[in-house]
């Protein structure tokens, strides 16, 4: 498989290949879509007729689609009926374009994030402890609608595969289904963040009927646990309703827990509560100190790097049991797994069953595989690094994307403190936004991995 990989980078990184692709990775006003989706529609069959433009290009992708059918020894017919589907006909589109514009690189970069997380409001009915967004009001700033459609068109244009409507709380938000309805029928994959306790029956058929598919619920403990964090008493009940109704839906649902010392013993009864509720992932997501979990009292929640990797062990064991799947977004999980030497590699989307792709898109996606939009527009690396890098009013997207001097020292595992010489750095990296938040620079190291402990300047610690 590596030599194939290696074989696939030389044809792509030839210039005359890069070249083809760049010509056909624009969008066409003709045919209302990203010219790459338009081929994917022509060469699957899907799309029977498109401008002549768009025909010349399928001609010239279709020998590296077969090529890169080759390369992971899948049929083209296979591939074919695999992107039917629009979902992934996005993916394969951004990654076509991510081709175009950077090559085959350590880590891969796509020609557009898969995810972008959208703040739609920090209007809230609840008061985490260790909300990033320090929710409770709306910004008095935020995108009014007709913006945030807007916005929509032009996220569709840039070629964002998955489009994930957090906050705050995205449901108190009065036209919420109104832009949840339009993004899907743009063609984007629609996910809805949400602490559930708004998801009555009636509001998870008005989700489904709105075109959400993906729903996440956060769920920081069992009762007595979940109700301190949250800050409000009968809030675990309704939450555990939430997921209830959502699973009878038949949305793809995961519930999230941010993992602290503060609940930490209540992992093993959670995960066994998804496994009965029938959920689809359960998501152990590494606490960021920042927003209101960056306060003293925030960071004191934090585990330390010794704690993490006895509960990265122990996700890593009840996944082979389970029957739903267990993830985390700490990305020393990878690392867990490979001195495991299990089959596959996590990553944040989803087990790699191929370990010669992992070094590709394994470790921290911020600014890579995705992407953040604050609820006044700010531009973000993801939603735990509040570090501005432009806003939807104002800049190009798609020209940040390409020109950021932050986005590409991001995608440069190479250039980072420590992390940058272990040699785990594609498949984890360390995550840059626990780095920039403890140290007020992106490149530092991560506090939270074992491998750093002993050095008294990177091992993070609010005491020094």
């Amino acid at each position: 498989m590596i030599n194939k990989i290696n074989l696939f980078s030389e044809y792509i990184n030839n210039p005359i290949t890069r070249e083809a692709l760049i010509s056909i990775s624009g969008y066409c006003e003709k045919c209302g879509k990203n010219r790459v989706e338009v081929v994917l529609e022509l060469f699957t069959g899907v799309r029977k007729n498109a401008c002549w433009k768009c025909k010349l290009a399928e001609k010239m992708a279709t020998p590296v689609l077969k090529k890169g059918a080759e390369t992971f020894d899948i049929s083209v017919d296979a591939l074919k009926e695999k992107f039917k589907d629009a979902y992934w006909r996005k993916g394969l589109a951004s990654v076509i374009k991510g081709l175009a514009l950077f090559g085959v690189r350590k880590p891969f970069v796509p020609g557009a994030p898969f995810q972008l997380v959208w703040d739609i409001t920090y209007g809230c009915n609840l008061k985490c402890k260790h909300c990033y967004a320090t929710a409770g009001k709306p910004l008095p700033d935020e995108l009014t609608t007709e913006e945030a459609l807007d916005v929509i068109d032009k996220l569709d244009k840039f070629g964002i595969t998955i489009l994930a409507f957090s906050g705050g709380e995205p449901l108190v938000r009065k036209d919420i289904f109104e832009l949840t309805n339009y993004a899907s029928e743009k063609g984007m994959y629609v996910a809805i963040a949400t602490n559930g306790t708004l998801i009555t029956e009636d509001m998870a058929k008005r989700m489904k009927e709105n075109g959400v598919s993906y729903v996440q619920i956060s769920l920081d403990g069992m009762k007595k646990t979940h109700e301190e964090f949250r800050g409000m008493s009968g809030v675990f009940d309704k939450t555990v309703e939430g997921i209830r109704n959502s699973v009878k839906e038949g949305f793809f649902v995961n519930v999230s827990m941010t993992v602290t010392k503060f609940n930490y013993n209540d992992v093993d009864p959670v995960i066994d509560l998804c496994e009965k509720l029938g959920v689809s992932w359960f998501m152990h997501y590494n606490f960021i100190p920042t927003g209101r979990g960056g306060t003293v009292l925030g960071r004191e929640l934090d585990i330390t790097p010794e704690m993490r990797e006895k509960l990265l062990n122990k996700l890593y064991e009840k996944n082979k049991t389970s029957n739903i799947s267990i993830l985390s977004t700490a990305p020393q999980f990878a690392r867990i797994v490979m001195e495991r030497d299990a089959e596959y590699v996590p990553t944040h989307f989803y087990n790699v069953g191929v370990r010669g792709l992992a070094d590709f898109i394994g470790g921290c996606g911020a600014g890579r595989f995705y992407i953040s939009l604050r609820a006044n527009g700010d531009i973000q690396p993801c939603v735990f690094f509040p570090l501005k890098i432009g806003n939807i009013r104002e800049d190009d997207l798609e020209k940040l994307w390409k020109e950021s001097n932050i986005l590409r020292e991001l995608r440069d595992r190479d250039i980072l403190e420590r992390c940058g010489t272990c040699e785990y750095r594609y498949y984890c990296g360390g995550c840059r936004a626990r780095a920039y938040n403890c140290f007020g620079d992106y490149l530092m190291p991560d506090p939270g991995c074992i491998l750093n402990c002993g050095n008294k300047e990177v091992c993070y610690d609010i005491t020094h």
